[in-house]
């Protein structure tokens, strides 16, 4: 856009003219912002076959100068997100090379969960822990190895980086095997399969309760109960060997292995099977 006036010249015929250029883009993406234009003024010499223009200071140029700026009025803009984290764990282990973690989340500026976070800010989730001082034994025979011969007993031993009290048996022998105390004792810890077997097993014991007073006949050959105060654990395959005996006592009929229900009770469905770990 631009505006002609004819003004006096007192040396040669010429016209001062503003230039007006189109206004740029808004300031802002979102919200309010302004949309800046170029004014300048220029001398047109009209004397000359092909015109000629030269600068001016805008105070040449007639009249007022047009708005330079303008507002602009754009969508709102939502509100602010960010990256909110919790606290560091613990490290996942006590010994060696772990990992500790936090929350990370993003959330909006009332506390509302988003996505719309910049991932290129996310703060880190997880982060490497070291506890390079920490030498535990990794079982029992290298707290034998390490201190010699020593009554039975706990010892913290380093289980797949993590610090575990373990009771070391037959630490007077050249074989100790590792055993987990069960510390609620044998009273809640134990396996049974019932000897009863109803006459007519497509009936239910009375709200399927566990009876000795039923019409049954006891003949069931597997049938035993067996309490635990710890349990033998295979470090080499990290479970738990069910059918050692060495701290289980059987009160009655057959030895029945570690975390094992069963019985010949009844066919229909009932809530029959018992044990406790």
């Amino acid at each position: 856009m631009t505006e002609i006036t004819h003004v006096s010249c007192v040396e040669y015929c010429c016209y001062f003219m503003p230039v007006i250029y189109s206004f740029l883009q808004c300031s802002a993406s979102c919200g309010q912002g302004y949309r800046q234009r170029l004014i300048s003024c220029s001398e047109v010499h009209v004397e000359n076959d092909n015109y000629e223009y030269g600068h001016q200071s805008l105070s040449n140029c007639p009249g007022t100068p047009p708005e330079s700026y303008m507002p602009c009025n754009l969508d709102p803009c939502p509100p602010p997100q960010e990256w909110r984290v919790g606290i560091w764990g613990l490290c996942s282990v006590s010994c060696g090379d772990g990992v500790m973690e936090r929350t990370v989340q993003c959330v909006a500026a009332d506390g509302q969960e988003s996505n719309k976070c910049s991932q290129d800010t996310m703060p880190e989730a997880r982060k490497v822990c070291r506890n390079p001082s920490c030498h535990l034994p990794s079982s029992c025979q290298d707290v034998q190895s390490i201190k010699g011969p020593l009554p039975d007993s706990e010892h913290f031993l380093n289980i797949q980086g993590k610090a575990l009290k373990v009771y070391c048996a037959g630490m007077q022998t050249e074989t100790p095997q590792e055993y987990i105390t069960l510390t609620t004792g044998e009273r809640e810890n134990f396996s049974e399969i019932f000897g009863f077997r109803l006459n007519d097993p497509t009936q239910c014991p009375t709200n399927g309760s566990r009876r000795e007073d039923c019409d049954c006949r006891r003949d069931y050959t597997a049938a035993g109960i067996t309490t635990f105060s710890k349990v033998r654990l295979d470090l080499s395959k990290m479970n738990i060997i069910t059918t050692d005996w060495q701290f289980a006592f059987t009160r009655e009929g057959k030895s029945v292995p570690f975390a094992t229900a069963g019985d010949c009770y009844s066919a229909a469905r009932c809530p029959q099977l018992r044990f406790s770990l």
